[in-house]
């Protein structure tokens, strides 16, 4: 992918960012204002619970997950995010862990309402540093078409 334009993606291909380093005070101010559950504010009472210590919240894991995409290497001439399906959060992000995100593609088509663009569907997988997957989802994306790019319909 040179350029990043639409024209330029292909299925396969792969796309890569991080590290993104979170820490403790992180979690705990993100949490803090966005989600104020004890095992993500309190670090004994994280020690209690299911997670067994202090953990980002989902909102925060999301978040960070956001800023990566924003860093993905080679970039995409990306307009608009569609909507993300099957999201799922199997590990627990915890302070010092250090995240990467890689982004593969599945499929692309034109769009229909907007012959400036195209559709890009990708498997987005957000790991730390030990390799554990803490964010996985199938994201939707809309890709700026190369403007001198005639839509085939």
């Amino acid at each position: 992918m040179t350029n990043g334009y639409f024209e330029d993606v292909e299925v396969g291909d792969s796309q890569k960012a991080g590290p993104y380093s979170v820490s403790k005070e992180e979690i705990i101010q993100f949490a803090k204002q966005y989600d104020p559950r004890p095992f993500h504010i309190d670090e004994a009472a994280a020690a209690r619970s299911v997670f067994g210590g202090l953990s980002a919240s989902a909102a925060h894991t999301f978040a960070i997950f956001i800023s990566l995409t924003n860093e993905l290497q080679p970039p995409v001439r990306a307009i608009a995010g569609l909507g993300y399906d099957e999201l799922r959060l199997p590990n627990a992000v915890r302070p010092g862990d250090e995240l990467y995100l890689e982004a593969i593609t599945l499929e692309k088509r034109e769009s229909k309402s907007r012959p400036d663009s195209g559709v890009v569907r990708g498997q987005f997988r957000l790991r730390n540093q030990k390799g554990d997957t803490v964010l996985q989802c199938v994201g939707n994306g809309l890709v700026a078409r190369r403007p001198d790019a005639k839509a085939s319909t």
